[in-house]
C-alpha cells in the first residue's frame, strides 16, 4: 500500500475522523520462498482491507526477489485483483528463494525499488526466516536511504517522505512451529492432507494385513506428525522433540506383535522426517521399515507424503485464520507509530493479538536450541500446553495395555450420543473407552441415547470395541433427540440396575438439556445424584459452555467445499447469483463461517436482524458487482434466520430485482453438512474431550459412599465441558441456564458475531471502521508458555 494523501483518506466514508491513514500504507505484499494453504486467502485480505481504508495497495511478486528485482514484480492491486483466489492452494503473487536479499546490496535495491513506489509499509507472509529478514531491512532502513541519496539515486525530499517503515509479519508453516501464535496459516489444510491420505491407506491395509510408515514433514518440529497420529489412532509415533528410550527397537516390535495377535489387520507408524534417537541420530523411515521386516515379518510399506502435504486447497479454518490476520495486518500498520516495533500477528483463542516480531523468533530459537543440547523435556514444554497435551495423551491411548488393567474401581459410567449426529462423536466415544479403561472403570455403551437408556439398551464396551472408531463419521452408538422427561422412570430403574455412577452424554443441546433435566430430577430420585458430563456435539455449535462443538468445523468445511463447487460450476456462466441454504436451526455460526470461508457476498442469520431494506442494499450491491468482471454472486441464508424471509423469498426477490442483470439458482446443502469424515480438528478434539472429560469425573467421584455408590448433588457434579478461549473448561448446566435462550436453541451470546463485520467488510459493504475492533499489542518472553499451539 503507497502514499495516501491526507484528503484522500478523510474522504473515504469508512474511516473515522482523524484516524491516521494518512500516513498512507504501502503494501508490497511479499511471500516466503516456502508456500502454504492459505496465502491467497492472506493476500485477499490484506489487499481488501488496505483498499478499503483508504489506501493504494501494491502486490509485490516472486517474494523478496521481486522486491529486489522491481519493474513489473511490483504492481498496483485493485479489488478485482484479489477475486477468486480464496479457495486456491499456492500464492498467486509467487514466491521464491533469493540469495541477492541476504546482503546488503541486495537489500538496497529493494529499498530503491520500495521508495520509487511510496511503499513504507510492508507487510510479509511467511515463517521465522522470511520475518527475520524483514525486520533486519527495517531495521537498516534509515542507513539505507541515506545511502541511497549519496548515490544520487533519490532526493532529500524523497527521503524524507519516507523516512520510516513499518513491518506487520503473517506467520505461515505447515509445521506450526512459531512460537507466539496457536496455529500458523497452512497447518490444518497440512493435517486434511495427512488425514485423507492416512484414510485411503486404512482400507487397503486392512484388507491386506499390512504395516505402514508414513513420514511427514517436521524437520525440526513434530506438531504434524503428533496431531495426526493421534487423529488415526497410529501405533507408533516418532518426533524429534521426543526422542524415543534406548531399546525402542525392541518396545516398538512388541507393540505391533500385539496389536496384530489381537486381530488388528493394520499397523500404521507415522515418523516425522527430523525424527531422532537420544544420541542425536535421525531415524529414517526406511530404518524403521526394514526393522519391522526383519523382525516381525510383516508386509510393510513406506509413503512418503512430501510436499503433497503444501498443495490442495486451504481448509476453512485456514481461510478464516488467513483473512482475520490479513485484516488485523492492515490495522497493525494503520496505528503504527515510531517507536512500534516489528510485529507479528497471531492468533490466541478466538483472537488476534500483535506480537514483537523478534521476541517471538527468539523463543521459537530457544526450542531448537533445548533440542540440539538434548534438553528434550524442555522442548516440549516450550511448544506449548497443547502440544505437551497431546503428547501426554498419545502415549496414554497408544501404549496403555489392556491386558493389564488397573485394579477395577467403583464407578461405572454410561456412554451414550444424544441428538443429531456430528462428526467427531465416535472419536470422543472411542478416547472416553479407553481412558475408562485406564481408569479401571468399567464402561457401558447406551444405543440411542436417553431412549435407549429407559429401555436398556447398554453393553459392556471394552477397548477392542471401539477400534477403527476415529476416522468413521456419525455415531457408531446410534443417537435420537428423546429428552429423559419422556421416560425418567425408566432411566433411573436402569441407572440403578446397572449401577451407574457416571453418565457421560456427547451430543448437541439436546444432549445439554437432558443432562439439564436429570440434574433437576435429583430432589425426587436419589439415582441421578451421579456424575454427569456433557461434551457438545452438534454442526450448529448452538450449545451453551464453548466456543466449539464438535462436528462444526466438519460441517463447515463440507458447506464450503459444496460453495467452490457451485462457485466453480459458474465460471462459464455470466451474472448468475447463487442463493445456498444452510442448516444450524437459528443459530448462524454455519453460516457466517462458510460465508467469510468462499468468500460470500452475504450471509443471513438470525442474530443479525435483517429488514427488506437490507435486503434491498443487498441487492443493489450485486447488481454494481455483475457490471464488474465478477459476474457471479453467492448469498448464503441460515435456514431459521427469518420467519417470512425464506429461501424462496429471497430466490424470488434476487430473481425479481436482477431481471435483466442476473439470474438465480437455489441449493440446499441439507444433511451433507453432517456426514463425511470427521476432519482433523474433531477427531483431535473428541479425543481429547472424551480424556478429560472422564478424568474430571473420575476426580469428582471421589470416595463412594452408602454400599459403593457415589452420591453428587451439587452443581459443580453435572457439566458442559468446552473450549473457551484458549482454556478447556467445566461449566455447570445450572449455571449454563441463565444464559441460555431456550426458545431459539442458543447461548445469549456468541463469540462468532464478531466474525460478520470481517465478511461484511471483505465483501466491499460500506461499514464504518470505528466498529472494528483492533487486536492488543502483547510481549512475549520465554515463560510465555500459556500459547496453546493449536487444538
Amino acid at each position: 500500500i503507497s502514499n495516501t494523501s491526507h484528503s484522500q483518506a478523510a474522504a473515504h466514508p469508512q474511516l473515522p475522523p482523524g484516524h491516521p491513514v494518512g500516513r498512507g500504507v504501502p503494501w508490497g505484499l511479499p511471500s516466503s520462498r516456502l508456500t502454504f494453504p492459505g496465502m491467497n486467502a492472506a493476500v485477499r485480505a490484506v489487499t481488501r482491507m488496505g483498499i478499503y481504508v483508504g489506501a493504494k495497495v501494491f502486490l509485490i511478486y516472486e517474494g523478496y526477489e521481486g522486491l529486489v528485482e522491481g519493474g513489473d514484480n511490483i504492481k498496483q492491486a485493485n479489488w478485482l485483483s484479489v477475486s477468486n483466489i480464496i479457495q486456491l492452494g499456492g500464492t498467486v503473487i509467487g514466491s521464491a528463494r533469493c540469495k541477492a536479499f541476504t546482503t546488503r546490496a541486495g537489500r538496497l535495491r529493494a529499498a530503491r525499488n520500495l521508495v520509487e513506489h511510496g511503499i513504507t509499509n510492508l507487510c510479509v507472509i511467511g515463517g521465522d526466516g522470511s520475518l527475520t529478514g524483514a525486520d533486519i531491512f527495517r531495521s537498516e532502513w534509515g542507513e539505507l536511504l541515506e545511502e541511497l541519496v549519496q548515490d544520487g539515486q533519490i532526493s532529500e525530499e524523497v527521503a524524507q517522505e519516507n523516512s520510516r517503515l513499518n513491518i506487520v509479519g503473517l506467520v505461515g508453516s505447515i509445521d506450526n512451529d512459531f512460537c507466539g501464535t496457536d496455529m500458523t496459516i497452512g497447518t490444518d489444510s497440512a493435517l486434511h492432507r495427512i488425514m485423507e491420505v492416512i484414510d485411503a491407506i486404512t482400507t487397503t491395509a486392512q484388507s491386506h494385513q499390512r504395516t505402514f510408515v508414513l513420514e511427514v514433514m517436521g524437520r525440526h518440529c513434530g506438531y504434524l506428525a503428533l496431531v495426526s497420529g493421534l487423529a488415526s489412532g497410529a501405533d507408533w509415533l516418532f518426533i524429534p522433540e521426543s526422542p524415543p528410550e534406548d531399546g525402542w527397537e525392541d518396545l516398538m516390535c512388541e507393540r505391533l506383535g500385539e496389536t496384530r495377535s489381537r486381530g488388528s489387520r493394520l499397523n500404521i507408524i507415522i515418523i516425522a522426517e527430523g525424527a531422532i534417537d537420544r544420541s542425536g541420530k535421525p531415524i529414517s523411515s526406511n530404518y524403521v521399515k526394514d526393522l519391522v521386516v526383519q523382525r516381525l515379518g510383516f508386509d510393510t510399506r513406506v509413503t512418503v507424503l512430501g510436499h503433497v502435504q503444501r498443495g490442495g486447497t486451504p481448509s476453512a479454518f485456514d481461510r478464516v485464520l488467513s483473512s482475520k490476520m490479513g485484516m488485523e495486518a492492515v490495522m497493525a500498520l494503520l496505528e503504527a507509530t515510531p517507536d512500534t516495533p516489528a510485529c507479528v500477528v497471531s492468533l490466541s483463542g478466538n483472537q488476534s493479538v500483535r506480537l514483537p516480531l523478534m521476541e517471538c523468533v527468539q523463543v521459537t530459537k530457544d526450542v531448537q536450541k533445548a533440542m540440539d543440547e538434548k534438553r528434550f523435556e524442555e522442548a516440549i514444554q516450550l511448544r506449548g500446553r497443547s502440544f505437551e497435551n497431546n503428547w501426554n495423551i498419545y502415549k496414554l491411548l497408544a501404549h496403555q495395555k489392556p491386558a493389564q488393567e488397573k485394579v477395577r474401581r467403583d464407578g461405572d459410567v454410561a456412554i451414550l450420543n444424544v441428538g443429531a449426529p456430528a462428526a467427531g462423536m465416535n472419536a470422543a466415544v472411542r478416547s472416553a473407552v479407553r481412558i475408562s479403561i485406564c481408569q479401571g472403570h468399567t464402561i457401558y455403551a447406551v444405543s440411542d441415547g436417553f431412549e435407549g437408556l429407559a429401555k436398556g439398551q447398554i453393553r459392556e464396551v471394552g477397548w477392542h470395541d471401539v477400534a477403527g472408531w476415529l476416522g468413521r463419521g456419525g455415531s457408531m452408538l446410534g443417537t435420537k433427540r428423546t429428552l429423559p422427561k419422556t421416560c425418567m422412570e425408566k432411566i433411573v430403574e436402569n441407572v440403578r440396575k446397572f449401577n451407574i455412577q457416571g453418565l457421560l452424554v456427547i451430543g448437541g443441546f439436546e444432549a445439554y438439556e437432558g443432562v439439564l433435566q436429570l440434574v433437576e430430577a435429583r430432589g425426587q430420585y436419589e439415582e441421578l445424584c451421579i456424575i454427569m458430563c456433557v461434551i457438545p456435539a452438534t454442526i450448529s455449535n448452538n450449545v451453551p459452555g464453548t466456543d466449539f462443538s464438535l462436528g462444526s468445523d466438519t460441517a463447515v468445511n463440507a458447506a464450503m467445499e459444496s460453495c467452490d463447487r457451485i462457485k466453480q460450476s459458474a465460471s462459464g456462466t455470466k451474472r448468475r447469483v447463487f442463493i445456498v441454504e444452510t442448516m444450524g436451526g437459528y443459530c448462524g455460526y454455519l453460516s457466517t463461517v462458510t460465508g467469510i470461508a468462499v468468500g460470500a457476498d452475504a450471509a443471513y442469520v438470525y442474530e443479525d436482524p435483517f429488514t427488506i431494506h437490507d435486503l434491498k442494499a443487498n441487492v443493489e450491491h450485486l447488481t454494481d458487482k455483475m457490471k464488474t468482471d465478477i459476474q457471479r454472486g453467492l448469498v448464503l441464508r441460515n435456514e431459521k434466520c427469518h420467519e417470512h424471509y425464506t429461501t424462496e423469498f429471497l430466490y424470488n426477490l434476487y430473481s425479481s430485482e436482477g431481471k435483466g442483470i442476473f439470474d438465480c439458482r437455489i441449493n440446499v446443502l441439507g444433511h451433507l453438512q453432517q456426514g463425511g469424515a470427521p476432519t482433523p480438528f474433531d477427531r483431535n478434539y473428541g479425543t481429547k474431550l472424551g480424556v478429560k472429560a472422564v478424568l474430571w469425573m473420575s476426580e469428582k467421584a471421589g470416595g463412594p459412599v452408602g454400599g459403593g455408590r457415589v452420591f453428587a448433588n451439587s452443581d459443580d457434579s453435572a457439566c458442559v465441558i468446552g473450549l473457551r478461549k484458549k482454556v478447556v473448561a467445566f461449566s455447570p448446566v445450572t449455571e449454563l441456564k441463565k444464559v441460555t435462550d431456550f426458545e431459539h436453541r442458543l447461548p445469549q451470546e456468541q463469540w462468532w458475531l464478531n466474525l460478520r463485520l470481517m465478511l461484511k467488510m471483505l465483501a466491499n459493504y460500506q461499514i464504518s471502521l470505528t466498529e472494528y475492533i483492533s487486536g492488543k499489542m502483547e510481549h512475549v518472553t520465554r515463560r510465555t508458555l500459556s500459547i496453546e499451539k493449536g487444538f
